[in-house]
């Protein structure tokens, strides 16, 4: 490594943020870049630990070490080509991945973990700052024609490697902006559009047909699609939410998280919002969903100038620190504070909702709820009760759903496919394969493996899209995980 000794001369710090005072006030990204020092004192904590684990946490496979190395050395262009040998868009992943490498990372065991997601996005801004982001066009065309539906992180990652490997790649979507969750579900204080933009333009650039307000089984008949391409990649996400069907439900003021986070991310990109408006301007929000999803609401809300906002959690509250059910290397479930947290938020965890209240107009104006009791088993909650005499009302005005996703939306492409499906709902394909029940039908990313992290639709549409070009020629150059790391012996 650049610095035997970093580790042990260097703690990790993070950069800077905007205060929280100025940052609420409007969408833009908060957090500041390194300086050159700091940059290069984080980049120097990566010890030559012998066995990288973070290899194994990346979904990717990302080659951190020797890109720490090479940030270390302020060889950016190395640190740029190491960086995307496994990773076709760090802008995102640098921006908005939980980072389970760090949480495997060898000195995370008695030291905090080297900050390798913002070295991450350091070396890819630092690259599109010194122009080392260019185009790159396939040497030779094979003539055959691809169809991704879903332009979110899986396919457009599917359809950046199969356009390398000389196919001609259309990619289909629903919505009016390519993105799919990066551009509508993901909030711009955490990843602003022009990011998505740029990528998009340098893609372009590079061959790949972009078709946007498609929705594929609507506007393009199935039959067409599969008579018009040699293959077809079914890249669209896990988009049907996790409804709450209690009493009440009906009531005006209680909305799915997506669709209140989907209509502000329209507004800061000064597209028109269809359907009802949605606000957390003077009420008692209530977020029910503990995840980054319930997070990026939160952070809105706080936008918005709610009165107050609450989030709840079914669990109970998680660990600081890690168990004996989760030992290192793994990805543990700890408590996490995000900087919406940080903006202001109540968070009540072990608390299960009853009722949505409403008035004699039928708008919300309270929920009832009631405290849980978890039963452990072998360190995590197995079930619970009620705790008797805890429930009662609290006021809402506002209720946002954000429980997750239980799999892709069946009506349309996926029933006109009559493509087999898993017991979850998802697209039927296995991993190694990505084949699903029809031919040159393939699928990757949440449509295939569920509700998932973007890292892993990125590592999903890249391992698919060789499977893709074995299809189609027989044979495949494109570098996957499993590739990358046999070539380097790990």
């Amino acid at each position: 490594m650049g610095k035997t000794t970093g580790f042990l001369e260097f703690t990790r710090e993070m950069p800077s943020k905007r205060s929280v005072e100025e940052r609420v006030k409007d969408y833009k990204e908060f957090v500041e870049r390194y300086s050159d020092d700091k940059l290069n004192q984080q980049s120097a904590r990566c010890m030559d630990c012998g066995i990288p684990f973070c290899h194994s946490g990346c979904p990717l496979g990302n080659v951190i070490p020797e890109f720490n190395d090479a940030v270390y050395r302020k060889s950016w262009k190395e640190a740029y080509d190491i960086l995307t040998s496994t990773n076709n868009f760090p802008e995102f992943t640098g921006r908005i991945c939980p980072a389970p490498c760090e949480t495997a990372c060898v000195l995370g065991i008695n030291q905090p973990a080297i900050a390798i997601e913002e070295i991450e996005k350091h070396i890819i801004e630092i690259a599109f700052d010194k122009g080392f982001v260019q185009p790159k066009k396939p040497n030779i065309l094979t003539g055959k024609k691809v169809a991704v539906v879903g332009s979110g992180p899986a396919g457009l990652a599917a359809g950046a490697q199969l356009n390398y490997a000389g196919h001609s790649v259309t990619i289909f979507e629903r919505d009016d902006m390519p993105g799919g969750l990066l551009r509508y579900g993901i909030p711009d204080f955490k990843l602003e559009k022009w990011v998505i933009e740029r990528r998009v333009k340098v893609m372009e650039e590079e061959g790949v047909t972009f078709k946007c307000n498609t929705n594929v089984g609507v506007d393009v008949k199935v039959n067409d699609l599969l008579r018009e391409f040699d293959a077809v990649v079914l890249a669209g996400g896990s988009t049907i939410p996790r409804d709450l069907p209690i009493k009440g439900r009906e009531l005006k003021g209680t909305y799915f998280a997506m669709d209140f986070l989907k209509q502000q991310n329209k507004r800061v990109s000064n597209i028109k919002v269809d359907g009802e408006d949605v606000f957390a301007t003077g009420k008692n929000v209530v977020v029910i969903g503990g995840g980054d999803t319930g997070s990026d609401c939160v952070g809105t809300s706080n936008r918005h100038g709610a009165v107050s906002i609450t989030q709840f959690e079914l669990l109970p509250k998680p660990p600081e620190d890690r168990t004996h059910v989760m030992p290192w290397p793994t990805y543990p479930m700890l408590l996490k504070t995000t900087s919406s947290h940080e903006e202001g938020a109540h968070r009540k965890w072990a608390v299960a909702t009853k009722e949505f209240i409403g008035d004699d107009k039928g708008n919300l104006k309270a929920l009832k709820i009631v405290d849980l009791e978890w039963k452990i088993v072998d360190g995590r909650p197995a079930s619970f009760v009620e705790i008797e005499g805890s429930e009662r009302e609290i006021p809402c005005e506002l209720a946002l759903l954000a429980m997750g996703f239980v799999h892709p939306q069946h009506e349309g492409l996926i029933k006109k496919l009559e493509v087999e499906l898993d017991e979850r709902g998802n697209v039927r394909a296995s991993e190694k394969a990505y084949k699903t029940s029809i031919d040159k039908v393939f699928a990757a990313g949440d449509m295939r493996r569920g509700q998932s992290l973007v890292v892993w639709a990125i590592s999903e549409g890249r391992e698919c899209a060789r499977k893709v070009d074995e299809f189609l020629t027989g044979s495949s150059l494109l570098e996957t995980k499993d590739s990358l790391l046999t070539a380097l012996h790990v």
